[in-house]
Protein backbone atom coordinates (compact mmCIF):
# COMPACT_ATOMS: atom_id res chain seq x y z
CA UNK A 1 0.00 0.00 0.00
CA UNK A 2 1.40 3.39 -0.99
CA UNK A 3 1.93 6.16 1.55
CA UNK A 4 -1.19 8.15 0.63
CA UNK A 5 -3.37 5.06 1.08
CA UNK A 6 -1.50 4.12 4.26
CA UNK A 7 -1.97 7.61 5.66
CA UNK A 8 -5.72 7.38 5.06
CA UNK A 9 -5.83 3.91 6.66
CA UNK A 10 -3.91 5.09 9.73
CA UNK A 11 -5.70 8.43 10.01
CA UNK A 12 -2.54 10.50 9.88
CA UNK A 13 -1.03 12.74 7.23
CA UNK A 14 1.60 11.17 4.98
CA UNK A 15 4.21 13.53 6.43
CA UNK A 16 3.56 12.00 9.88
CA UNK A 17 4.27 8.52 8.52
CA UNK A 18 7.52 9.85 7.06
CA UNK A 19 8.34 11.39 10.45
CA UNK A 20 7.58 8.14 12.30
CA UNK A 21 9.90 6.36 9.87
CA UNK A 22 12.61 9.01 10.31
CA UNK A 23 12.38 8.56 14.09
CA UNK A 24 12.77 4.78 13.74
CA UNK A 25 9.26 4.06 15.04
CA UNK A 26 7.99 2.35 11.87
CA UNK A 27 9.50 0.89 8.75
CA UNK A 28 8.19 0.96 5.22
CA UNK A 29 9.22 -1.47 2.55
CA UNK A 30 10.34 0.01 -0.76
CA UNK A 31 9.03 -0.96 -4.15
CA UNK A 32 11.50 -1.29 -7.06
CA UNK A 33 10.79 2.31 -8.07
CA UNK A 34 11.62 3.52 -4.54
CA UNK A 35 8.09 4.28 -3.37
CA UNK A 36 7.16 3.38 0.18
CA UNK A 37 5.01 0.26 0.39
CA UNK A 38 3.22 -0.57 3.65
CA UNK A 39 2.10 -4.04 4.69
CA UNK A 40 -0.79 -4.61 7.06
CA UNK A 41 1.69 -5.30 9.90
CA UNK A 42 3.46 -2.00 9.19
CA UNK A 43 0.11 -0.19 9.19
CA UNK A 44 -0.72 -1.75 12.55
CA UNK A 45 2.62 -0.52 13.91
CA UNK A 46 1.86 2.98 12.59
CA UNK A 47 -1.56 2.89 14.27
CA UNK A 48 0.09 1.86 17.54
CA UNK A 49 2.59 4.72 17.27
CA UNK A 50 -0.19 7.19 16.52
CA UNK A 51 -2.18 5.98 19.54
CA UNK A 52 0.84 6.36 21.81
CA UNK A 53 1.48 9.87 20.48
CA UNK A 54 -2.16 10.77 21.05
CA UNK A 55 -1.76 9.44 24.60
CA UNK A 56 0.96 12.04 25.03
CA UNK A 57 4.12 9.97 24.94
CA UNK A 58 7.21 11.46 23.34
CA UNK A 59 8.71 9.71 20.34
CA UNK A 60 11.69 8.83 22.50
CA UNK A 61 9.44 7.11 25.04
CA UNK A 62 7.47 5.42 22.27
CA UNK A 63 10.68 3.92 20.97
CA UNK A 64 11.36 2.49 24.44
CA UNK A 65 7.80 1.18 24.82
CA UNK A 66 7.91 -0.47 21.38
CA UNK A 67 11.27 -2.09 22.12
CA UNK A 68 9.81 -3.52 25.32
CA UNK A 69 6.69 -4.78 23.55
CA UNK A 70 8.55 -6.20 20.57
CA UNK A 71 12.27 -6.70 20.88
CA UNK A 72 14.20 -6.62 17.62
CA UNK A 73 14.27 -9.99 15.83
CA UNK A 74 17.11 -12.17 17.04
CA UNK A 75 17.57 -10.12 20.23
CA UNK A 76 16.11 -10.89 23.59
CA UNK A 77 14.49 -8.02 25.42
CA UNK A 78 16.88 -6.06 27.55
CA UNK A 79 16.56 -6.25 31.31
CA UNK A 80 15.01 -3.11 32.75
CA UNK A 81 17.71 -0.99 34.36
CA UNK A 82 16.97 1.11 37.42
CA UNK A 83 17.40 4.30 35.37
CA UNK A 84 14.92 3.09 32.75
CA UNK A 85 12.44 2.01 35.43
CA UNK A 86 12.64 5.49 37.00
CA UNK A 87 12.11 7.12 33.60
CA UNK A 88 9.16 4.86 32.82
CA UNK A 89 7.68 5.55 36.26
CA UNK A 90 7.88 9.29 35.62
CA UNK A 91 6.19 8.81 32.24
CA UNK A 92 3.54 6.65 33.91
CA UNK A 93 2.81 9.46 36.39
CA UNK A 94 2.30 11.87 33.47
CA UNK A 95 -0.04 9.42 31.73
CA UNK A 96 -1.98 8.80 34.95
CA UNK A 97 -2.36 12.56 35.40
CA UNK A 98 -3.71 12.91 31.86
CA UNK A 99 -6.15 10.05 32.45
CA UNK A 100 -7.43 11.71 35.65
CA UNK A 101 -7.91 14.98 33.78
CA UNK A 102 -9.76 13.22 30.94
CA UNK A 103 -11.97 11.38 33.43
CA UNK A 104 -12.91 14.71 35.10
CA UNK A 105 -13.73 16.20 31.71
CA UNK A 106 -15.80 13.14 30.75
CA UNK A 107 -17.69 13.24 34.03
CA UNK A 108 -18.42 16.96 33.62
CA UNK A 109 -19.76 16.43 30.10
CA UNK A 110 -21.88 13.45 31.21
CA UNK A 111 -23.26 15.50 34.10
CA UNK A 112 -24.11 18.40 31.80
CA UNK A 113 -25.91 16.13 29.30
CA UNK A 114 -27.70 14.30 32.13
CA UNK A 115 -29.09 17.60 33.43
CA UNK A 116 -30.19 18.71 29.96
CA UNK A 117 -33.32 17.92 28.00
CA UNK A 118 -31.19 15.41 26.07
CA UNK A 119 -30.35 13.00 28.86
CA UNK A 120 -31.84 10.25 26.72
CA UNK A 121 -28.59 10.29 24.71
CA UNK A 122 -26.87 8.67 27.69
CA UNK A 123 -27.11 4.91 28.23
CA UNK A 124 -29.49 4.27 31.16
CA UNK A 125 -27.31 2.63 33.82
CA UNK A 126 -23.76 3.46 32.86
CA UNK A 127 -24.06 7.16 32.09
CA UNK A 128 -21.86 6.55 29.07
CA UNK A 129 -22.84 8.19 25.82
CA UNK A 130 -24.81 5.95 23.48
CA UNK A 131 -23.47 5.38 20.01
CA UNK A 132 -25.13 7.56 17.41
CA UNK A 133 -26.83 4.47 15.99
CA UNK A 134 -28.49 3.85 19.37
CA UNK A 135 -29.42 7.44 20.10
CA UNK A 136 -33.09 8.33 19.62
CA UNK A 137 -33.70 11.13 17.11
Amino acid sequence: MRISEAAAAVGAPARMLRYYEQQGLIEASRSPNGYRDYSEAQLEQARRVRALIEAGLSTRMIKIVLSIERPEPGRESQPCSRALAIELTRELQVVESRIACLEKSRDAVIDYIARSAHADLLAPRTGVLRTLAEAPE
